[in-house]
């Protein structure tokens, strides 16, 4: 009778062992994970991640946090520590100028069997996608497009840019532009970054600078003296500013903006960036796409990411947890604007009723890139050098202290060896 009752309270044991194991998961996988994460931003980007997290976790009990966050250059000074060492967080956020590198190390998990349908733009995750595998879930839309002053356009009847306009279209825009403004205004801007040419030469069809890491230098040296030429006529003609006064010009100062101060009509803008600019000219403020050429123009695209670690332990908890981040409707509206415009346009639906003009400014360039739009493409790792190199270059043609062949001569050779000790 006695063992009867020991084999029927054993039997009960077990029971209730197997039912609390079976509640006790939600929606979780009852592992009881603790992924690490890791974020650079602002302070109001670090609450609504962790409410982030507490959400991902009333929903799935069995998997906890340990976060990490700090500062953009605080960020990039200790990623390389931990990847020397291998222990990168199970999930990190990654921005799309440091990607290429972190995937060439071997750090970064292969993200391609996330099923992202309805959530980003086929075309927008091929251009996304580095040897044909995707390596961070975008976050955020953002697109390089270009403001302008639709009010003083207006004024002086000058006609709006228009979407999907083309490189022979903008130059002649900006000449027809300089004969109606009066003395001291501009129509565009002068250019003397490498990604200014960069954005010409692969809308013309040619491959982007840098590739395959750095291994791969091109610069079309017939259409640089093309592109740099028309600016140099532009500089003789004032379609843009004379060199002393581009030199002074300071990006989203109220002063020293060229837009927001009333001496050029555009500007460069993205989505991210085009909001600070509606701030200072309220009400005032277009947007139109890049130029484009006969391959497309300009770029739209997350440049900011959640990535996973190729040394994780965790990895199919970590690729769960970052596909919810971009679809779970109560972490949209947890997150906000905190890295711009949602990727998920259904997240992005529940948020439009409440966003300011300057946010919708930052869509509007989006919207209207999206189509045409190629690759982002950011300096290959051991590149700093050579960016620096050509705006100090190109610096030097606009105030007429060097050719544009002797530029392109210094340019071009420096690439050059760059690329071949990245080949070797």
């Amino acid at each position: 009778m006695n063992m009867r009752r020991m084999s029927l309270v054993s039997l009960l044991l077990a029971l209730l062992f197997a039912i609390t194991a079976c509640s006790g998961g939600g929606k979780g996988s009852g592992s009881g994970k603790t992924l690490s994460i890791m974020w650079w931003g602002p302070d109001e980007r670090h609450e609504a991640t962790k409410k982030a997290l507490d959400l991902y976790t009333q929903q799935h009990p069995d998997v906890k946090f340990k976060p990490e966050y700090m500062a953009w250059d605080a960020y990039w000074q200790k990623l390389p520590t931990l990847a020397a060492s291998k222990t990168i967080t199970d999930v990190l956020q990654m921005d799309a100028a440091y990607l290429q590198e972190y995937v060439s190390r071997g750090q970064l998990e292969d993200l391609s069997d996330i099923d992202l349908t309805g959530i980003v733009d086929p075309g927008v995750l091929e251009n996304l996608k580095i040897g044909g595998k995707l390596y961070g879930i975008p976050l955020s839309q953002n697109a390089q497009g270009i403001a302008f002053n639709k009010e003083d356009l207006a004024k002086y009847g000058i006609p709006l840019p228009h979407k999907d306009w083309t490189y022979d279209e903008f130059f002649q825009w900006a000449k027809d532009a300089r004969a109606k403004l009066p003395e001291g205004k501009y129509p565009i801007g002068d250019t003397t970054t490498w990604d200014g040419f960069n954005y010409y030469q692969t809308a013309m069809g040619k491959p982007p600078i840098m590739a395959d890491g750095g291994k791969t230098f091109t610069l079309d040296k017939d259409l640089f003296m093309k592109f740099y030429q028309t600016y140099e006529q532009f500089r003789k003609d004032k379609i843009v500013p004379p060199a002393d006064q581009a030199a002074s010009f300071l990006e989203n100062d109220p002063q020293a903006d060229p837009m927001a101060s009333g001496v050029v009509m555009t500007r460069g803008a993205t989505t991210g960036s085009v909001s600070a600019l509606e701030q200072l000219m309220p009400g005032k403020v277009g947007v139109v796409n890049m130029p484009t050429g006969p391959a497309g123009g300009g770029w739209a695209q997350s440049t900011i990411f959640l990535s996973v670690s190729a040394n994780s332990k965790n990895k199919e908890e970590a690729k769960n947890f970052v596909k919810w981040f971009v679809t779970d409707k109560d972490a949209g509206k947890t997150l906000g604007l905190t890295r711009g415009i949602p990727i998920n346009p259904e997240i992005y639906k529940e948020l439009e009723p409440n966003l300011e003009a300057k946010d919708k400014l930052g869509k509007e360039i989006y919207d209207q890139s999206v189509d045409k739009a190629l690759p982002f493409y950011s300096p290959a790792p051991g590149f700093t050098e050579w960016v620096d190199a050509y705006k100090k270059e190109m610096d030097a043609v606009t105030f007429g202290q060097q050719s544009l062949e002797q530029a392109f001569d210094k340019i071009d050779k420096l690439g050059k060896e760059l690329a071949a000790k990245a080949g070797s």
